[in-house]
């Protein structure tokens, strides 16, 4: 089988991390939504928590979207995503202020109604109430929960997240979307924990690239990626190697070994 190349750094071929024939795990996307994140005015840290959550838990995280607070932006791709994978995780909107819309549209993806739900605002009800603050307008449209979804819990402050057939839909704030992914994934069916083994070698891509595609045709289950660097004016390159059977890959390490002797 040839194993395909994919560009990592501009003129830095990468072999291809995923081959097809061996994918067994369920699959994920996620879809971050916010025009915080794409005005560079936020930085977001929830997609590096989901991968590796995601990967302990052996799901695949196989592709992540960012869109505006636009409305057609969010709903076509929570339908192209949701027909694609095996879940979809979607980061932020769903707050009190006017551009929060990610549960309107994730709704309107689904072709559900939408509204407030009596027990997500009973649980805000109670939350505001030990804080002696009102639930107001503004407040209660965190309680608006597409018809069929089942909440996802916030133990930090309250405003339930939802699932909706194969959609996570999750705050935006880091340590929020932190727990409701903890609450989420021990519901979800896994596959096998995906590991990894790393060599680097003081070698650049362009010296070990014939050779590694050879290792990797050996190794069809595997995924083989190879990562430039430069050190002290030398060009290296750091081979990882990720897989679920934990034999194989210390196979394919020793193969490694042997090709590239330190």
């Amino acid at each position: 089988m040839q194993h395909p190349f994919k560009t990592g750094t501009p003129g830095a071929p990468v072999l291809a991390e995923l081959q097809e024939a061996a994918m067994t795990n369920p699959t994920a996307a996620m879809l971050i939504i916010g025009d915080e994140i794409l005005s560079g005015r936020t930085r977001d840290a929830n997609m590096h928590h989901l991968a590796k959550a995601l990967t302990s838990h052996g799901i695949d995280l196989e592709e992540v979207r960012v869109v505006a607070d636009v409305p057609d932006a969010i709903t076509e791709a929570v339908k192209a995503l949701a027909a694609r994978y095996t879940h979809v995780f979607t980061s932020g909107g769903i707050g009190p202020t006017h551009d929060d819309i990610t549960a309107d549209n994730v709704a309107r993806a689904f072709d559900r109604p939408i509204d407030v739900r009596d027990d997500a605002r009973a649980i805000l009800a109670a939350h505001y109430d030990r804080q002696g603050i009102e639930l107001n307008e503004a407040r209660l449209r965190m309680a608006r929960i597409p018809e069929g979804a089942t909440l996802i819990e916030n133990p930090i402050s309250a405003a339930p997240g939802f699932s909706l057939e194969n959609v996570h839909v999750m705050a935006g704030v880091p340590a929020i979307f932190e727990a409701m992914v903890a609450g989420v994934l021990p519901t979800l069916t896994g596959g096998a924990p995906i590991l990894s083994q790393s060599l680097q070698l003081l070698r650049g891509e362009g010296d070990i690239a014939a050779t590694l595609g050879q290792i990797a045709e050996e190794f069809p289950e595997l995924s083989f990626g190879s990562y430039p660097f430069q050190l002290n004016g030398a060009f290296g390159t750091n081979v990882v190697v990720r897989g679920s059977d934990a034999a194989r890959l210390d196979a394919a390490m020793a193969a490694l070994d042997r090709a590239f002797p330190a």
